[in-house]
């Protein structure tokens, strides 16, 4: 497998175009009152974006006569769905995105009887050249912009508020940064989405801080800069090795920022929010998945504020890397469980449909470009091991 370079500034892209959600509340105002409507309609078209209304006719509070100039300006159509894929009864949702530059990238939804988890993506592609990734094999493409992240998790909450998922009309309650990309590498536009998420209606969907989850694979700076924002997000780190020789193979950022002061960035993001991170760990068989590294993995976090999630590898056809055997995955939680951490293995929902990977698979190729999705629950959404484990 060709070994790639790790990628932190992305290739320079066509900008996509001018959005309301790329702007700042006094920015969106001033751009309106430059089409010659009055201020507050920046509100009003806000007030519908969030609401994931897309149909200027049905913005029955603007001007009928400015609603086509005002929508274009401000709210162009920066997501096209090229298709939608269902599993678990159609509580998971999969969708693959076009963007105006036809970068692909995908989202997926999946309900639960208590909470509705959407996972998106912050760059078409990614930097980091994790080997065993296939999105990290297929490089990085370009960054996200927060409009396109954004408008991600407003789909969601219209499919919920609409009922297109099965359950009836509901709310989307948890955001996951876990599709394709590595977040802190988009670090201001991806901060500027969790403006968007956290804002309340009608400037923003209004989500809990503590039910949106950013994922990292160590990018040490950015995480220090999570921590000196001052937002209770939770956050996760995929670890993937306890000890640098391996991990510096499997998480190639390892070679730039070891273990320790990977987790020490996060010991310190838990300090200042009072919250365990949680620790995201794919296991792969013979590679990661020894007795000894489940040791090793618990010595390291035992007087930490972290929770181990494992991930059972989805893998990807052709590739070497496979998931750890049930027997492996089942001695592993055992050891961390044994050394105190607290553990739990990844809820497996749409793996029909490359759709419970926890490290990105490659599920479609439209017109020659490839996409990957990963849908990714937070750490409320993850498992125990089988019921066969704990009943033994």
């Amino acid at each position: 497998m060709t070994v790639l370079p790790l990628v932190f500034e992305a290739p320079r892209r066509t900008k996509p175009p001018r959005h309301l959600a790329d702007l700042t509340r006094a920015e969106a105002r001033a751009a309106v009152v430059e089409l010659g409507q009055p201020a507050f309609r920046a509100d009003q078209l806000a007030r519908h974006f969030y609401a994931g209304v897309t149909d200027p006719e049905q913005m029955t509070d603007l001007p009928a006569a400015s609603r086509a100039e005002l929508t274009e300006a401000l709210l162009p159509g920066l997501l096209t769905p090229v298709r939608h894929q269902s599993a678990d009864g159609g509580r998971t949702r999969k969708t693959l995105w076009r963007l105006h530059d036809g970068a692909l990238v995908e989202s997926v939804l999946m309900r639960y009887p208590e909470r509705a988890t959407v996972c998106i993506s912050s760059q078409a592609g990614c930097g980091m050249a994790c080997p065993f990734c296939a999105t990290g094999q297929s490089g990085l493409t370009r960054n996200l912009s927060a409009a396109e992240i954004i408008g991600q998790a407003v789909a969601a909450a219209a499919a919920m508020a609409n009922g297109e998922i099965p359950g009836g009309p509901g709310r989307l309650s948890n955001v996951v940064f876990m599709g394709m990309g590595e977040p802190l590498a988009n670090y201001a536009r991806v901060r500027k989405t969790l403006d968007a998420l956290l804002t309340p209606a009608p400037h923003g969907l209004g989500l809990a801080q503590r039910s949106v989850t950013v994922s990292t694979v160590g990018v040490v700076p950015a995480i220090r800069k999570l921590t000196e924002e001052g937002l209770n997000v939770t956050l996760a780190v995929s670890l993937h090795a306890p000890d640098d020789e391996l991990r510096d193979e499997l998480v190639p950022i390892n070679t730039r920022w070891k273990v320790d002061e990977v987790l020490g960035a996060a010991d310190d993001f838990a300090r200042r929010t009072g919250r365990r991170y949680s620790i995201e760990y794919a296991l792969i068989r013979d590679i990661n998945d020894q007795p000894f590294r489940a040791d090793l993995l618990g010595k390291l976090l035992a007087k930490r504020l972290a929770h181990v999630n494992l991930i059972p590898l989805n893998p990807t056809p052709g590739s070497k890397w496979d998931a750890s055997p049930l027997p492996a995955q089942r001695e592993f939680v055992a050891r961390l469980r044994a050394a105190g951490v607290p553990t739990t293995v990844r809820d497996t929902r749409g793996s029909d449909i490359d759709g419970a990977c926890g490290q990105l698979a490659a599920a479609d190729q439209v017109d020659g470009v490839p996409s990957v999705a990963v849908p990714v629950p937070t750490v409320e959404d993850a498992v125990p091991l089988g019921a066969e484990s704990d009943q033994d």
